[in-house]
């Protein structure tokens, strides 16, 4: 853990959907986790919010590989955001935030940054 982040349990490990995802809140917001367990890490968490739309679906998005890249797919308007960097494929200008994630037993443990979490509590 980074400290410049705070970590929050966010679900248990019975609750993700391999090769899927699932939408959790954190200080950051919305927050989409993908469980690919035949991946090394098996744990990916981007933004849920998808800046073409302005729908948090990403989580709901179908997963895979593209040219190399781990990546999910919007729904809405089929953009591809790299799971490990947030970077749109199509439009590299675009990036949603990354977050750190890992198993702690069975909790699902996401990381924030602590300047997110302090303004959303002052």
């Amino acid at each position: 853990m980074s400290n410049n982040t705070q970590r929050y349990r966010v679900c248990e490990v019975q609750d993700l959907i391999p090769e899927s995802g699932v939408a959790v809140w954190t200080p950051a917001g919305p927050v989409a986790i993908f469980y690919l367990p035949a991946q090394t890490p098996s744990l990916y968490a981007i933004s849920h919010h998808d800046p073409f739309s302005g729908a948090n679906v990403l989580a709901r998005g179908i997963t895979g590989d593209l040219k190399g890249h781990l990546v999910v797919a919007s729904p809405i308007y089929k953009q591809h955001f790299d799971l490990r960097s947030g970077v749109c494929l199509e439009d590299d200008s675009v990036r949603v935030p990354t977050f750190a994630v890992h198993l702690n037993g069975e909790d699902v443990i996401v990381e924030v940054p602590a300047e997110v979490v302090a303004a959303e509590t002052a």
